[in-house]
């Protein structure tokens, strides 16, 4: 493990001297933009009344897809691109979501254009939504249809293993719609010097949202700069570009000054993304001896008609067991809702909800305590293609995880263990991620005085990506990472990967390591020095300064993908690859209490230990799989976006109703790091970590209300009702 410094960043963070993207100065004097969203779910625009807005004083502009000039085409993740949806910014009348953006008011203050807001009108010919699963309207169709490269799992044959198993769970699992709600509201500042475009815009990838703007404006990529030094949070919900962008470029070119553009916090629940609600079923076998037999999983998930977006993930939990047989199926079901996006471990999160709680059902039924019965499961190998994981501790975090938390001292019988109203339950859940990398690269000037400085287009959104970058060079030239300065966030700086799949570390790691080697080698430090002699090249150096481009490129990608990155594209390898399988794992245990009388639900303890290769920085590694565990939480008992079912619109759409932890919900939380060497996924050993904790906790706490009252809860999030 890493040294657990403090994060680079943190004074500047607690005392305000760390500006993010709204807050960044423009040259003169800013206008501000309103974003105006649809009042229904599906329908079409009749008429549009501007004359009220128009007359309110200090308003410059109003945007709407009556007078918006032509824009480029971009693309979706789907089909390569980046754009959050398919259709076009103000594209036309028609309305295919609540919520959807349907003009732009600029005026001089912010309360001008809320105010003329208010006062512009809009007329509709209204249809009825299909907003969720079982709506009139909706369409499901197989994954293959939208997404030709997806395959469903056919490995051996999956209901004979079934039908021969001494013991079988058929059951039906459910997860909800979730929205980000990141403190960081959305927002987008835009303004043009001459033709060049330059945007402050929390993002998760500067150089993706710079080429997708060009395309949408259809200006040359070298004329637009981003500038996103620091993100409030964001867990998937800034990765995409979204209509605002676009429109807040498009109010400032006619103007002709800077605008902001802030999304309220409603606004947030319908012009961007959020996690799909899903469904599922699981058949899960197992023989008189409590080895995996048959395993069959069902997914659907809720998507939007325009752009049929989809997260899968079943070939991830098919790799997950010693399975003897193995089926799985994706469906899609679209309907009359704004396009999901990314949320942490989006694939991971529901389809790891529905196998972990198939297994501790299944353990029951077969009379096996649920942490032996996954010890006795393990596997080294991928059982639908028999590839190697490079590494694979799910056992060691499971033995480590009970010990700290005194799983042998859980009676197994429902409803056995109590104190005083409280009933008390035990659970537990494997935690999986998939460990993925992108190509990176990273400039790495290093100095006489013997400080360095990294510059490179990455992303910091909380995780301590510039505490770890520092670090990384630190250790490979012998410098105190204190004397390191870096720089990130910035679209003129060389490219780094997107901050989404957890592949940050690694990914910019791997190339501030070779960018020091060939810093070395300049120095002429021999080929396998060690880093005594590095430091004393460094400490001997006469130039002004030494400046090299480090480059790395994941062993499964080739020089295409690199060139992509160039071009604002993503390419994300690892996980379940043809040659290997790699994986982080950890084990989760929970301890509920359930009151007899009234049914409230508490967690006073939870334990987690995992397994993530490297660890880079401890510090901040605990940071990250606290607030996982603590996310875990919310998903099992707080979080979901209500949806109006008569008009399609979000009901909760605000964090006063939009149901998450507080402290008073979050007690003692305990994390063990099982340490760990893989030498095979990357030059420094590191895995993603950042979506591994909050993975297995809903199933975790699941189980333990079952223990608790001897009732199985297989929809998210359990609320008292569920309980009665």
């Amino acid at each position: 493990m890493g040294q657990p410094i403090p994060r680079y960043e943190a004074v500047g963070k607690v005392t305000g001297a760390k500006i993010y993207a709204d807050d960044l100065p423009v040259p003169g004097k800013p206008a501000y933009g309103w974003m105006v969203t649809s009042g229904i779910a599906k329908g079409r625009i009749t008429g549009i009344d501007e004359a009220a807005a128009r007359a309110v004083a200090g308003v410059q502009a109003i945007l709407t897809y009556r007078n918006r000039p032509p824009l480029g085409e971009t693309k979706t993740f789907a089909g390569g691109g980046l754009a959050i949806t398919d259709r076009a910014p103000l594209a036309g009348p028609e309305i295919e979501h609540d919520g959807q953006p349907i003009a732009l008011i600029v005026a001089d203050s912010f309360e001008a254009a809320r105010e003329a807001s208010f006062r512009l009108k809009f007329t509709y010919e209204e249809s009825d939504p299909a907003p969720t699963f079982g709506s009139e309207g909706v369409v499901e169709r197989p994954l293959g249809e939208v997404n030709p490269g997806y395959e469903p799992i056919r490995f051996k044959d999956a209901d004979a293993a079934l039908a021969a198993s001494a013991h079988v769970i058929d059951a039906e699992y459910a997860t909800p719609t979730q929205h980000h709600n990141a403190i960081e509201l959305f927002s987008t500042t835009a303004y043009w010097d001459g033709p060049r475009l330059v945007l402050h815009e929390p993002s998760q990838y500067v150089w993706g949202l710079k080429h997708t703007i060009a395309k949408q404006l259809q200006i040359d990529p070298d004329n637009v700069h981003v500038v996103s030094p620091f993100v409030g949070g964001a867990f998937g919900s800034k990765g995409a570009v979204t209509h605002r962008t676009a429109m807040a470029a498009l109010g400032a070119k006619q103007i002709g000054r800077p605008v902001k553009v802030v999304a309220m916090r409603d606004q947030g629940f319908t012009h961007n993304g959020h996690r799909q609600e899903t469904r599922h079923r699981v058949r899960l076998g197992c023989d008189a001896a409590g080895r995996l037999t048959g395993y069959d999983h069902r997914q659907s998930e809720f998507t939007s008609r325009v752009s049929p977006y989809s997260n899968g993930g079943l070939e991830k939990t098919a790799a997950m067991y010693a399975f003897q047989a193995v089926k799985t199926d994706n469906y899609i079901v679209q309907g009359d809702r704004n396009v999901p996006t990314f949320m942490r471990s989006p694939a991971e999160v529901p389809t790891v909800y529905a196998l972990e709680s198939a297994m501790n059902e299944l353990a029951a039924a077969a009379g096996i305590d649920p942490v032996e019965f996954r010890k006795m499961n393990d596997t080294r190998v991928n059982p639908v293609n028999g590839a190697p994981y490079t590494s694979r501790s799910l056992n060691e975090c499971l033995d480590a995880a009970a010990e700290s938390f005194g799983w042998s001292r859980r009676n197994p019988a429902p409803r056995s263990m109590r104190d005083g109203d409280w009933l008390v339950g035990w659970g537990c859940s494997m935690a999986m991620y998939p460990t993925q990398m992108s190509p990176s690269t990273a400039r790495v000037t290093l100095r006489r005085n013997g400080s360095a400085l990294i510059e490179v287009a990455a992303h910091d959104v909380g995780t301590g990506c510039y505490t770890i970058a520092a670090q990384a060079a630190g250790e490979r030239l012998g410098i105190d990472p204190g004397r390191i300065e870096v720089r990130m966030g910035d679209s003129r700086y060389p490219p780094g990967p997107i901050s989404g799949g957890s592949i940050s570390t690694a990914s910019v790691t791997s190339a501030v390591a070779d960018a020091c080697d060939k810093l070395a080698a300049q120095l002429g430090v021999p080929e396998g020095a060690g880093i005594d002699a590095r430091r004393a090249a460094v400490a001997a150096m006469t130039g002004p300064e030494l400046e090299v481009l480090g480059r790395w490129i994941p062993p499964s990608l080739d020089e295409k993908a690199l060139e992509a990155m160039y071009d604002g594209g993503v390419r994300i390898t690892g996980g379940n690859l043809e040659e290997r399988t790699m994986f982080a794992f950890g084990a989760e245990m929970v301890e509920v209490r359930v009151n007899e009388r009234t049914r409230e639900i508490r967690v006073p303890r939870i334990t987690g230990a995992f397994a993530g290769g490297r660890i880079m920085n401890p510090r901040t590694a605990h940071s990250q799989y606290l607030g996982g565990l603590i996310w875990g939480i919310s998903s099992a008992l707080h979080e979901k976006t209500e949806i109006d079912m008569r008009r399609g619109r979000y009901v909760n759409d605000n964090i006063a109703e939009y149901l998450i932890p507080v402290n008073a919900d979050i007690q003692q939380v305990d994390i063990i790091m099982v340490p760990e060497v893989d030498n095979e996924i990357n030059v420094l050993g590191v895995k993603g970590i950042g979506e591994l904790a909050n993975v297995g906790t809903p199933a975790a706490i699941t189980d333990a209300v079952w223990h608790a009252t001897g009732k199985r809860i297989r929809e998210l999030p359990v609320r008292i009702e569920d309980l009665l």
